[in-house]
């Protein structure tokens, strides 16, 4: 089930709320279906233009939200021409001004750090003015990852406290204890290799954050 793309109130006699996927027009912005926006302040309609900030085509950069979210008045998205570079001298944004400075016009986005697109998922609740930087989809990678890492320290945990439970048995000569000590240990060594990885991972995306 889709909305039809003409229709841009969910509700009769509200025209605070709108079907964000159609008042929007740059094709750097995707939205997904029934996402919407509520706005008591300006005309939701100029979502594009009040929300979506720094979002210069020079980057190319993109904006995309998943279907079913729900954006509330004054949220804003600022985009990576927002960051100015903190790898130079100077933060002053020199590239910008290259006609007074005798700079290459193809320099000009080294006047900022590039932290990339954002990235919104499905059935997401974004708060009163809230503000949402560049980049948020590693960050969304990086909370899903630490969330994998802890339910995997969990179970490793619990793996832990079985083989202990049974080993006082496998002394005994319990061979079916012993068996399944030896699959808890090689199930407890597999989450250890994906524990490894995981951090890998995280740590990549802790540094690219920190950029």
């Amino acid at each position: 089930m889709t909305i039809s793309e003409n229709k841009i109130y969910p509700r009769t006699d509200d025209t605070q709320t709108v079907y964000l996927k159609n008042v929007i027009i740059s094709d750097r912005i995707k939205i997904g279906d029934y996402t919407m926006y509520n706005d008591f302040v300006h005309d939701p309609r100029e979502f594009e233009k009040n929300n979506v900030l720094y979002h210069y085509p020079v980057n190319g950069d993109q904006l995309q939200i998943g279907k079913f979210c729900s954006i509330a008045c004054g949220a804003k998205f600022l985009f990576t021409s927002a960051n100015h570079t903190m790898s130079s001298l100077s933060t002053y944004p020199f590239p910008i001004f290259f006609e007074e400075w005798g700079l290459d016009i193809k320099e000009i986005t080294s006047a900022w750090d590039n932290k990339g697109d954002i990235v919104i998922g499905n059935d997401v609740w974004i708060g009163f003015e809230a503000v949402i930087l560049s980049g948020v989809q590693n960050l969304i990678d990086w909370v899903c990852l630490s969330e994998q890492i802890k339910e995997n320290n969990n179970t490793i945990r619990n793996l832990t406290g079985e083989y202990k439970k049974i080993e006082p048995d496998c002394r005994e000569g319990v061979r079916a204890q012993l068996e399944r000590m030896k699959e808890l240990c090689k199930e407890r060594n597999s989450l250890y290799e994906k524990q490894n990885d995981l951090k890998g991972q995280k740590w990549k995306i802790e540094k690219s954050l920190e950029r």
